[in-house]
């Protein structure tokens, strides 16, 4: 059964020479997804060759230019997570990019083992739909960068999560390890920040969990920069400490090519989405203000 030294890798323990987080599929002992995660000095670059992966730029923090097949794409980024959303870039397999940043910043880096080679391209602000899910203190915004839009890739899907300080994500728990007519099967890598308090850092908790069949446990404290794998079982909730807003980047890829993300709850936790109905959404949201913003609580499109 794997365990917690399976599945959560702290900040800094795969760092090396050109990455503060390198996680291949290899790494994550799967098929499929990784992410890579670029700190940049002002002025700095870094060279990028996505081999046999696609992958998204995302800034994080900061702004960029990404060089790619004689062109030049400028990324406005955003001053950190919790308070924009950002434009991104996304590159094919076999594409050799360079990345610079004139004032320095920290950039996402989101990967999926790929056969088809799609186009680069490039999207502002403007093309990232954001969704308002749950109610009450399961209310969080989610952010779709690769998923549920027109972007065409071949396996990679990509959210952000924004959670006010004392609500739950990831909540009802939920899976998606098998091929079915309701779920796909999908590795997840959860990549968190947690905004500080005014005395120190802050903190939250993240759950995984798995069935008779095919067991998986875990369930631990998670602060920024900490990594959570997630090859099977149910996952979630991650929770907000209160006082502390949680951000996850989570990307996801697996064996089928239909850009479709589907799940099913925890069916001891489902009735959690009726209650939702007569509660109202946490009027700290939306934290970062899109272009359009959708309320849902529809069940295949809530998990995050």
């Amino acid at each position: 059964m794997k365990k917690n030294d399976d599945l959560l890798i702290r900040a800094g323990e795969t760092a090396n020479d050109r990455y503060v987080l390198d996680i291949t599929p290899e790494r994550a002992g799967w098929r499929f997804s990784g992410i890579k995660m670029i700190d940049l000095d002002a002025g700095g670059s870094q060279e990028l060759s996505t081999g046999e992966d696609e992958a998204l730029v995302l800034p994080l923090r900061g702004s960029c230019s990404v060089q790619a097949e004689g062109l030049t794409y400028e990324l406005a980024g955003r001053p950190d997570v919790f308070t924009a959303i950002t434009d991104y870039l996304y590159l094919p397999r076999e594409t050799a990019a360079t990345i610079t940043s004139a004032r320095g910043g920290r950039f996402a880096i989101p990967t999926a083992r790929a056969t088809r080679r799609r186009e680069i391209s490039y999207r502002p602000v403007s093309d990232v739909r954001v969704d308002l899910r749950g109610a009450g203190s399961c209310s969080r915004q989610v952010n779709n960068y690769a998923l549920g839009n027109d972007l065409n890739t071949d396996h990679l899907l990509v959210c952000e999560v924004l959670t006010p300080g004392g609500n739950w994500s990831s909540y009802p728990p939920h899976k998606h390890d098998v091929h079915s007519e309701v779920e796909r099967e999908l590795e997840e890598i959860y990549y968190f920040d947690v905004r500080p308090g005014p005395d120190g850092p802050g903190f939250a908790f993240h759950r995984t969990y798995g069935t008779a069949e095919r067991p998986i446990e875990m369930s631990e404290e998670v602060r920024a920069g900490d990594v959570v794998l997630t090859p099977h079982g149910f996952h979630g909730p991650s929770m907000a400490a209160p006082g502390y807003d949680l951000y996850y980047l989570n990307v996801m890829a697996g064996p089928a090519a239909d850009g479709t993300w589907l799940m099913t709850d925890d069916p001891a936790h489902h009735w959690i989405r009726g209650t939702w109905d007569s509660q109202d959404v946490d009027p700290r949201l939306p934290m970062t203000r899109p272009a359009l913003t959708t309320t849902t609580n529809t069940a295949a499109r809530d998990a995050q």
